[in-house]
């Protein structure tokens, strides 16, 4: 794209006979990585006037679109241009392409979130009940926990909070939970992040987890154990006191 063709347009265009120092233009390239490898690549650039965008070129559209009435008319021209189609094809090749194995090196710091699903009291001591899910040492911080009931999405009573930073380059995240229990249904948190292949669905259950029932077992096996000693002991003691009395009887006939 020419910049001096395209401020000639807009000075016929807008009818300034004179830009003046706060007038500004502006062109913003970006080249966007997605899929498991980022290997999707698309390149969007973007020419604006005074703020107001003007045009827009889209590599996977394979053209530019104009949101004036000029820019419009410009657009259509460009898109006939063999030669402006060489400039955007170059463009992507250093700018997108050029940096792909750096990004690509990037992914490789990415982390998978470890999870948890548990239930908390409210503070308050309200009901319904509260579950939080949360994720654990990942990166990159863009994550997504869904709630699901039955396996269909809740949206009502949920709150999250924002990814937070741990150390340099891991982040956590929360997301709560609302409802009133109800005997049967399903309740789960599906997290959706990059290092995941696909969707993590954890399952809330409202069972005793595994170390507060290791602590009940413990304790009813003391108590237990602690019941047969009293009842020995007791038994011990009858009898005892049975014979003594045997032979008290004894030595006073």
């Amino acid at each position: 794209m020419n910049a001096y063709n395209f401020l000639f347009a807009l000075f016929v265009c807008l009818g300034n006979p004179v830009f003046s120092e706060e007038d500004f233009y502006q062109v913003k390239a970006c080249c966007s990585f997605n899929g498991p490898n980022f290997d999707s690549i698309e390149h969007i650039l973007t020419a604006s006037f005074n703020k107001q965008t003007m045009m827009e070129y889209n590599s996977t559209r394979g053209n530019w679109i104009g949101f004036t009435n000029y820019s419009i008319v410009a657009s259509r021209l460009w898109n006939k241009d063999p030669l402006d189609r060489f400039e955007r094809a170059t463009e992507m090749r250093l700018m997108c392409y050029g940096n792909q194995e750096y990004i690509q090196a990037i992914r490789n710091l990415s982390t998978t979130p470890s999870m948890r699903l548990k239930s908390v009291k409210q503070t308050d001591g309200r009901h319904p009940a509260m579950l939080v899910c949360s994720a654990y040492n990942f990166y990159p911080k863009q994550i997504k926990i869904t709630w699901l009931r039955n396996d269909q999405e809740v949206t009502e009573g949920v709150s999250n909070t924002d990814a937070i930073p741990v150390g340099e380059l891991y982040y956590q995240f929360h997301s709560y939970l609302e409802y009133t229990p109800t005997s049967g249904e399903k309740i789960s948190c599906m997290v959706e992040h990059v290092t995941l292949s696909e969707p993590r669905i954890i399952v809330w259950n409202d069972s005793l987890p595994e170390g507060e029932k290791n602590k009940i077992i413990v304790g009813l096996s003391g108590l237990i154990l602690g019941l047969v000693i009293f009842i020995s002991g007791f038994i011990y003691h009858r009898k005892k006191s049975a014979v003594y009395n045997s032979i008290r009887q004894g030595e006073e006939m």
